[in-house]
C-alpha cells in the first residue's frame, strides 16, 4: 500500500490496523473480566493491582459495571 506521500508503507498501515483491532478486543475482554471480578466480590484495589493500575484508575474507568 502507498502512503499519502506515495511511498510504500512496508506493511505498516496493515500493522497499525491490526494493533487497533487488538486493542479493541483487549478492551472488551478487560471490561468483561472486571465485571466478573466485581460480581465475585473482588475489590477495586485487588482488580487494579492485578491490572497494574491504581484502585482509583480502575474504578473511574469501570464504576458503572459493578
Amino acid at each position: 500500500m502507498k502512503t499519502s506521500t506515495g511511498a510504500d508503507d512496508g506493511g505498516v498501515v496493515g500493522e497499525l490496523a491490526a494493533v487497533a483491532e487488538a486493542k479493541s478486543v483487549l478492551s472488551r475482554r478487560e471490561e468483561v473480566a472486571v465485571r466478573r471480578a466485581r460480581n465475585l466480590g473482588l475489590s477495586w484495589a485487588e482488580i487494579g493491582t492485578l491490572l497494574g493500575v491504581t484502585r482509583q484508575t480502575i474504578h473511574r474507568k469501570y464504576r458503572n459495571v459493578g
